[in-house]
C-alpha cells in the first residue's frame, strides 16, 4: 500500500483534508505573528506620530491583505500551493526558479530565527549559545516535519499567548512612557516620509505573503481562505507592528521580548520569544520543503529534516552575515506572487485546468521577463517599491501574454494560409 502525503507536496489538497475557519485562522495568525514586523514598526514608531503610524499600518494591511487575499482564493479553488500554482504561469521547469528563490530564503530564515532565541536566551539565563541552537533547531525541525497537522496545534497554543502576554507587556509599556496620551502627543525627532513608511510596511511581509497558497490551500471554502487571510493580517501584522512602535518609544526596544526581559519579565518573555519564532519558522521550513520537492520530488518530509539541519548548522553564520542579502534576496519574491495572480484573474479569466490533466509547458518566457521587470522595477523606479514589483511584474506579463497570443494566432493564418495554396495547386 502506497502511503499517502498528508501534506500534498505535488497534488491538490482533497476536500476530505481541508479545514475550517477557526484552524485555518489560527494557522494565518500563526504566519503573521512575526518578529520582523515588530523590528518594522519600531522604525514606524520612531518616524511617524502615533496617528500617522495608525493609518499607515492600516493602509499597508489593505495592501498585504488583498494581495495574500487573492493568493489565498486561488489555492482553495485550486488546492494548490504556491508552487504548483507557478507551473501554471511560469512553466513545469520554470516553477523550479520561483521554487529555488522562496525555498532558499526560507531555509535561511528559519537559520536567522534560530538564532535570534538563541542568542537572547543564552544571555539571560547563561545557557551556552551552540547548546541552544541545537536543541532549539532540532525541535523546530521535528514538528515543521509533522506538516499542517502540527502547524495548526501550534498556532492554536501561540497566537493567544503571544497575543495576550504581549498586549500586558505593550500595556505597561505604555504606562512607564506616560500612557496613552503621551503616544498621541509624539512628536519624531526625525520624520519618515509617507512612501518610505509604507515601503517599511508593506516590504516587512510581502515576501512571506506569497507564500499563502501553501497554507490557505488546506481551507475548506475560498471564503475561509480569503476571510482567515485578510483577518490574520489586519489583526495579527498590526498587532506586531503596535508592539514594535510601542517598545520603542517606552524603551527604545522594538521586539516586544526584550521589552519583557527589561521589564523583569524573564519567564513570558522566552514564551513570546520563543513562540513566536517558533510559529514563523515552521511555516518558513514547511514551505522550503515544499519548494524543493517540487524541484526533486523527493517528498516534503525528508526534505524539511534536511533543510532544519542545514538551517540549523548554519544558524549563528545566518544571523551575523546573511540578514542583508536575504533581505535583498526577498525582494524577488513577490512578483512571482504577482505574475500568479495575473494569470490566474486576468490571462485565464479565474478558470485553470485541472491540475491532473494539465500539459504544462517546460518555461513560459514571458513570466520569466516579467519576473525580471518586476525585480527590476521595485529597485530602480521611483515610488513604493513593493507596489512598484508587484504592478510591473503583473502590467508585462499581461501584456506578454497578449503579444504572444497574437504572434502565435498570426503564425497559425500564415501556416493555414500556405497550406491551402498547397492543396489548392
Amino acid at each position: 500500500m502506497i502511503k499517502q502525503d498528508k501534506d500534498f507536496a505535488l497534488q491538490p489538497v482533497p476536500q476530505a483534508s481541508r479545514r475550517g475557519f477557526w484552524k485555518m485562522l489560527a494557522v494565518m495568525m500563526g504566519l503573521t505573528f512575526f518578529s520582523a514586523s515588530m523590528l518594522s514598526g519600531g522604525e514606524l514608531g520612531m518616524g511617524l506620530t502615533f496617528r500617522q503610524f495608525i493609518l499607515i499600518v492600516l493602509i499597508g494591511n489593505l495592501v498585504l491583505g488583498a494581495y495574500t487575499g487573492a493568493l489565498a482564493y486561488i489555492a482553495a479553488k485550486t488546492g494548490l500551493s504556491t508552487h504548483l500554482l507557478a507551473r501554471y504561469a511560469f512553466g513545469k521547469k520554470g516553477s523550479y526558479i520561483s521554487s529555488l528563490l522562496l525555498g532558499a530564503t526560507q531555509v535561511g530564515w528559519f537559520g536567522v530565527g534560530v538564532a535570534m532565541f538563541a542568542v537572547p536566551v543564552a544571555q539571560a539565563t547563561g545557557i551556552q549559545v551552540y547548546v541552544l541552537i541545537a536543541v532549539i533547531g532540532l525541535v523546530m525541525t521535528v514538528t515543521a516535519f509533522f506538516g499542517m497537522k502540527a502547524l495548526t496545534v501550534l498556532s492554536i497554543i501561540a497566537v493567544p499567548a503571544i497575543a495576550t502576554l504581549g498586549s500586558f507587556s505593550a500595556v505597561k509599556a505604555t504606562e512607564t512612557a506616560g500612557g496613552i496620551q503621551a503616544l498621541m502627543d509624539y512628536q519624531p525627532a526625525e520624520a519618515i516620509g509617507l512612501a518610505a513608511a509604507l515601503t517599511i510596511c508593506i516590504g516587512s511581509f510581502v515576501s512571506a505573503g506569497t507564500l499563502t497558497p501553501d497554507f490557505a490551500r488546506f481551507s475548506k471554502t475560498r471564503k475561509t481562505a480569503v476571510s482567515t487571510t485578510i483577518i490574520a493580517f489586519f489583526i495579527g501584522n498590526s498587532l506586531m507592528f503596535l508592539f514594535g512602535a510601542i517598545g520603542s518609544f517606552a524603551f527604545g526596544l522594538a521586539d516586544i521580548s526584550e521589552v519583557m526581559f527589561v521589564q523583569g519579565l524573564i519567564i513570558p518573555a522566552i514564551l513570546v520569544l520563543g513562540l513566536n519564532i517558533w510559529t514563523t519558522n515552521d511555516n518558513a521550513l514547511y514551505a522550503s520543503g515544499l519548494g524543493f520537492s517540487n524541484i526533486t520530488k523527493i517528498s516534503k518530509g525528508k526534505l524539511v529534516l534536511l533543510n532544519g539541519v542545514i538551517g540549523t548548522l548554519l544558524a549563528m553564520w545566518l544571523y551575523t552575515n546573511f540578514m542583508g542579502f536575504l533581505t535583498v534576496l526577498g525582494s524577488a519574491l513577490p512578483p512571482i506572487g504577482a505574475i500568479i495572480l495575473a494569470d490566474y484573474f486576468l490571462v485565464r479569466r479565474g478558470k485553470y485546468q485541472a491540475y491532473q490533466t494539465m500539459t504544462f509547458k517546460n518555461v513560459n518566457w514571458v513570466a520569466m521577463a516579467a519576473w525580471a521587470g518586476g525585480v527590476a522595477s521595485a529597485g530602480f523606479v521611483p515610488g513604493i517599491p513593493p507596489i512598484n514589483g508587484l504592478l510591473a511584474s503583473a502590467l508585462i506579463y499581461v501584456a506578454g501574454m497578449a503579444a504572444a497570443s497574437r504572434f502565435t494566432e498570426k503564425a497559425e493564418e500564415t501556416l493555414s494560409g500556405e497550406r491551402k495554396l498547397i492543396n489548392d495547386h
